[in-house]
């Protein structure tokens, strides 16, 4: 499933998306790829038994998804751009195996192509009230912290490159964030490096990415995965839906019920909330985001309490 589902279009339609729409739109390499879509839509339909499901897809910003069925069981063919992410997409999969995450059917990650099961993409935790989508959210980290193999990615080298990329950029002028938190996040960050925890772990669990489905409520989707502490996932969930919050007290409340609901250690995830905070805040005003920062304001003002 792609992350932040749009409305249905058609494959033709794609045509029309800009590159803020549709990633693949920005190059030359991702435009030809688009052009192959009907093709690649055929060519996997013969090679897996898919009949597509009528003429609408869904699209995130780096893939699509066009409903199929095969033998009269509803799937999803998920076709991205750049096919790479499609490998560790592919290998979460299979290590989570349907627990908390939906299932892989088939694979063809070197051009990027999953079949999954079919969840509903109307259906998300956006659509619960916040506390009651943190506690599900919450659940879900907990089924998705498996053992991870070796070659999953480290979260101790991801927090690594992190303090190094804010360390690089904290001398620059006019940012708007306070004083010391670049410094702040990049120690704690560097302290983050020696965890030993080798759990699975969703890098992009936002409220989008779990969908309702039939043979569990609720799966995640779209993983960037990782392998490390469990408490990583915690921050997309604070900030995404942080325009729904009441104050720093909303902010924690949504914390304290995932950190319950997932067993983790509560100080540990306030300190990756508030590191990515940061990370994510230089990052944003770095492309010229507007309201995430602010969003970011909000969660590290909150989380620095916790530290």
């Amino acid at each position: 499933m792609p992350t932040n589902e749009t409305e249905g279009t058609t494959i033709a339609g794609l045509r029309d998306l800009g590159p803020l729409e549709f990633g693949a739109a920005a190059t030359t390499e991702g435009r030809e790829w688009m052009s192959r879509l009907p093709e690649d839509v055929s060519d996997f339909s013969a090679r897996w038994g898919l009949e597509t499901d009528g003429e609408r897809i869904w699209h995130g910003f780096h893939a699509i998804v066009v409903p199929v069925r095969r033998k009269g069981r509803a799937l999803v063919l998920k076709l991205a751009w750049p096919p790479g992410p499609a490998r560790s997409e592919a290998l979460a999969l299979g290590i989570w195996n349907g627990r908390g995450a939906v299932r892989l059917i088939e694979s063809d990650p070197e051009r990027g192509a999953l079949l999954l099961e079919r969840l509903d993409p109307s259906r998300c935790l956006e659509g619960l009230a916040p506390l009651e989508a943190a506690a599900v959210a919450g659940r879900v980290i907990r089924t998705l912290a498996v053992e991870a193999p070796p070659s999953i990615p480290s979260l101790r080298s991801a927090a690594r490159a992190i303090a190094e990329g804010l360390r690089s950029k904290r001398s620059r002028p006019g940012r708007g964030i306070p004083a010391g938190w670049i410094e702040a996040a990049a120690e704690l960050a560097d302290g983050l490096t020696a965890s030993t925890a080798g759990l699975m772990v969703h890098a992009d669990l936002h409220y989008a990415n779990v969908l309702a489905g039939e043979r569990e409520p609720w799966a995640a989707v779209d993983p960037k995965p990782y392998r490390g502490d469990p408490e990583r996932s915690v921050a997309e969930l604070l900030w995404t839906r942080a325009d729904e919050l009441k104050g720093a007290a909303g902010i924690l409340a949504v914390l304290d019920v995932i950190v319950d609901a997932a067993g983790l250690d509560r100080e540990r995830a306030a300190i990756w909330g508030f590191v990515r905070a940061i990370d994510y805040w230089v990052w944003g005003l770095d492309n010229g985001l507007t309201e995430d920062p602010v969003r970011c304001n909000r969660v590290a003002a909150a989380l620095a309490a916790r530290i």
